[in-house]
């Protein structure tokens, strides 16, 4: 029987190629996913490795929880902790760390590196080991600057240059004295480094002679435990903690493994729509393939062969296929995982040099993944034919299927749809953190459910477009009889398709929504023509709010600036605005009371106050960060969004207990609104600094949403595969079919069908199909957009179900392609056949 099997895939090498192909596509995205994934995070753990190798133990503050009416605080590391490490036994130095966000500008004037990866820090001089030189001098005083070797050949900049950047607002213009080589993680990730004296460094990043933390290096023959042993004791625990450099280096490794997980399943989700797309085809062509050698097998019944055997000559066809399809998946996967590596840089980032990572794991996942997939796929058309009597096989009494079969399939498939339909209803009544597990299981019981009812499906929906195939005349009618001849075969073709489609179209129905919710925020809660803040979302120096006051045609700005405190004996984060311009400035909806803000009057969103059992008129004391109190009325209450939620008061009163103030951002309202002149005028204001964002309603809309759609456009991308998998199985569906129809295809010739008609018949049939599962996929992504966004309406009032029509008839369109497409290659097979030699084929 393992000879046989073998024969029969030689025999059948053609027809097996699709099957081949479909699963190396989904072997490869999953092999190319795991070498992706494993090189990248390989090269960051090494890199990062190293930028701890002047680190033996780290000395930080430890958070003092708050108590009582006391808002907790991180205590200070001082030059006074700073020696005492220093004069620890064992310790070799000790270096006083500062840091901070420090966007620098390119010569063309835009921001180097992404925001949030552009840092600062202090040189602590020639003898810092962390950053050694590679040109120029330590930087003196505030008009001097280090930059990283990466950032200087981005930006072309040498030693001598005047560079332009931004640590919390206004602009400075140090010049450049040096140039450092760093193996600093975001670095390698495609951001900027700048570095300034100590005393620069503290001024500049409000540490006021204190440091964020203290490498201390050990000296020779002292390990790192030891060291931290010793620091322990010298340093007071209930201001510190340490940490040994091993240990840092460690969770740093930890901590990038997390973040490439879930970049991994990600990915590997998307691998696996494309290997479930994938079963479908399997399944069929060895459905067909057993079907065509329906003799054979029950001749091998007849003398001697037992049902085991002949199903397992089945799977171990299965398991050549899949083999193969292994193989060559996982070095199409090696060559994706490379690729990717190299993409990165188009997008502006980059990796730190390392080998590619094809651990074992991944061979045997690729493997594994290709072999179990088809053998698994071919097994229910082994078992099926090994359950066929020999002599029905020979007389082929047992070709369709029986009703009670038909019944009990359809019965399955009903009971699957209304369980995941009323899962899914469900699921849009919680929470919506809650909801996401009941969600996904509704989901997939219903797209089962369909599947199974596809065949039933397929009869009246194929025949809703019957008046239009009538307009091609014979060969219009034979489409439409041969899509629904054999059901099974049109349902498991479609519904490959339709699950693409699917996860297409509830993706894009909830993007369009989000983008639709997302102006409505933005234009309804905002008065203001403008918000200002930095690029990296960090705070903004006082002197902005100040200028843009002062600017030419500002007629109203409040800058918002958060402080904590202990209201009630618990911790609440309290926004402070210009109260007699906040009112002009949003447009929050009030549901008790008055937006009035000032003195001790202030206002709360409508969650916080039902959390504390607050209500206008509510009176309360806050405890500010340097112990003073205030006694506060709730003046009311709003509604809360994404932009603007919890407690606000009058910057006149928060202001004052604040040790260093500084604004997440401010708003603008000019005399002619938004406009080009106006927001360059503003930029002027501000220096023209590249780290400043000036964004109208639009702009923030924009900006909120660019994520959004940055994933989108990475699901259609992805969701590419498995669509190219479908195509695979509609081609495959139609060569096997034409195959099957040979003598069929040759008598109509005969009788005086020409070539052009045959061709005719077999691309309509190929569109009918296609169109088929398109208007399912399509369907049920609807469905599942609005399942999707009725959980999303609960975190945002403003959400609002948007179907894009247009992209939706797009889609339609596209699967008519696919199916016009996939027939070229079947039809012109179908064309070609000798009538006479096709007509006495058995």
């Amino acid at each position: 029987m393992f000879r046989t099997a073998l024969r029969n895939v030689s025999a059948h090498k053609a027809r097996l190629l699709m099957t081949v192909l479909a699963v190396m596509l989904g072997v490869a995205f999953v092999s190319g996913t795991l070498v992706f994934t494993n090189t990248v995070s390989d090269a960051f753990q090494k890199s990062s490795a190293k930028g701890f190798d002047q680190v033996d133990v780290a000395v930080r503050p430890k958070y003092q929880d708050s108590k009582g009416d006391q808002v907790g605080r991180t205590p200070e590391l001082t030059r006074a902790l700073l020696d005492r490490a220093a004069a620890t036994p064992g310790a070799a130095s000790a270096t006083g760390v500062v840091t901070g966000f420090t966007a620098i500008a390119g010569k063309d004037g835009k921001l180097l590196g992404d925001g949030w990866q552009s840092a600062g820090g202090n040189y602590w001089g020639a003898k810092d080991a962390r950053y050694p030189l590679v040109g120029g001098h330590a930087p003196r005083g505030r008009g001097e600057v280090l930059i990283d070797a990466r950032t200087a050949e981005r930006a072309g900049f040498k030693v001598g240059d005047t560079v332009r950047l931004s640590v919390d607002g206004p602009v400075l213009t140090p010049r450049v004295s040096g140039i450092f080589s760093t193996d600093d993680g975001n670095v390698a990730a495609g951001g900027s480094l700048a570095l300034f004296d100590t005393p620069t460094a503290q001024a500049l990043f409000g540490k006021k002679g204190t440091y964020d933390e203290i490498d201390v290096k050990a000296a020779a023959g002292t390990s790192q435990s030891a060291l931290k042993a010793a620091l322990d004791k010298a340093l007071p625990s209930r201001l510190v903690e340490t940490t040994t450099g091993e240990r840092l280096a460690e969770d740093q490794a930890e901590a990038i493994s997390a973040s490439m997980s879930s970049m991994k399943q990600s990915l590997l989700v998307f691998a696996g729509i494309a290997l479930f797309v994938g079963t479908f085809i399997i399944a069929n062509t060895f459905t067909m393939l057993v079907a065509q050698r329906t003799r054979e097998l029950a001749l091998l019944r007849a003398v001697g062969a037992s049902r085991r055997q002949v199903t397992r000559s089945v799977l171990i066809e299965a398991l050549v296929v899949g083999t193969v399809a292994g193989v060559t998946g996982l070095a199409a996967g090696v060559g994706i995982g490379a690729g990717l590596r190299s993409l990165l840089g188009s997008f502006g980032a980059s990796v730190p040099d390392g080998p590619l990572v094809i651990s074992p794991g991944t061979v045997l996942a690729a493997l594994a993944v290709g072999i179990v997939v088809t053998v698994l796929a071919a097994w229910l058309p082994g078992r099926r034919a090994a359950k066929i009597p020999p002599v029905a096989a020979m007389s082929s009494v047992h070709a369709k299927a029986t009703t009670r079969s038909l019944v009990l399939r359809n019965t399955l498939g009903a009971l699957f749809s209304a369980a995941g339909v009323a899962v899914v209803l469900a699921a849009t009544t919680m929470d919506a953190d809650s909801a996401q597990g009941p969600m996904g299981l509704g989901a997939v019981l219903l797209i089962i459910g369909v599947f199974i009812l596809t065949p039933l499906l397929s009869r009246p929906l194929i025949a809703a477009v019957a008046p239009v195939l009538r307009l091609f005349g014979v060969s219009g009618k034979l489409a439409r009889q041969n899509s629904v001849r054999n059901p099974r075969r049109t349902a498991a073709t479609a519904s490959a398709l339709m699950i693409g489609l699917t996860l297409i179209t509830g993706m894009t129905v909830m993007a369009g929504s989000l983008q639709t919710s997302i102006d409505r925020m933005a234009g309804s809660a905002i008065r203001a023509d403008y918000v200002v803040s930095m690029a990296g979302r960090g705070p903004l120096s006082p002197d902005v709010a100040r200028r843009l006051a002062g600017a030419d045609g500002v007629t109203a700005s409040s800058p918002l600036r958060n402080g904590a405190s202990r209201i009630g004996g618990e911790t609440e984060y309290l926004t402070g605005v210009d109260g007699a311009a906040i009112g002009r400035l949003t447009d929050l909806k009030v549901d008790d009371g008055s937006f009035t803000v000032g003195g001790s009057r202030i206002v709360v969103d409508k969650d916080r106050a039902a959390e504390h059992g607050w209500r206008v008129g509510s009176r309360l004391t806050a405890h500010f960060e340097d112990g003073a109190a205030r006694g506060l009325t709730v003046a009311g209450i709003y509604e809360g969004n994404d932009m603007f939620n919890g407690i606000m008061l009058d910057n006149k009163v928060l202001t004052p207990h604040l040790a260093d103030p500084a604004d997440m951002r401010v708003m603008v309202k000019t005399e002619g609104g938004a406009s080009d002149g106006t927001k360059n005028r503003l930029e002027k204001a501000l220096g023209s600094n590249p780290a400043i964002l000036v964004q109208d309603k639009k702009d923030i809309s924009n900006d909120i949403a660019k994520t959004f759609t940055l994933i989108l456009n990475m699901v259609y991308g992805l969701l590419g595969m498995a669509v190219i998998v479908a195509v695979l199985g509609v081609i495959n569906t139609l060569a096997m079919s034409v195959f099957e129809r040979s003598q069929e295809i040759g008598m109509l010739r005969a009788i005086g069908l020409d070539r052009r008609s045959v061709k005719r018949m077999v691309r309509l049939e190929s569109l009918v199909i296609s169109l088929f599962g398109g208007v399912l996929g399509i369907g049920l992504g609807v469905f599942f957009g609005w399942a999707a966004g009725e959980l999303l309406g609960t975190k945002m009032p403003t959400y609002e179900l948007v179907l894009p029509w247009g992209r939706m008839a797009l889609f339609l369109l596209l699967a008519g392609v696919v199916g016009v497409l996939a027939a070229l290659w079947p039809a012109r097979r179908a064309a070609r056949l000798n009538m006479l030699a096709a007509i006495k084929a058995e």
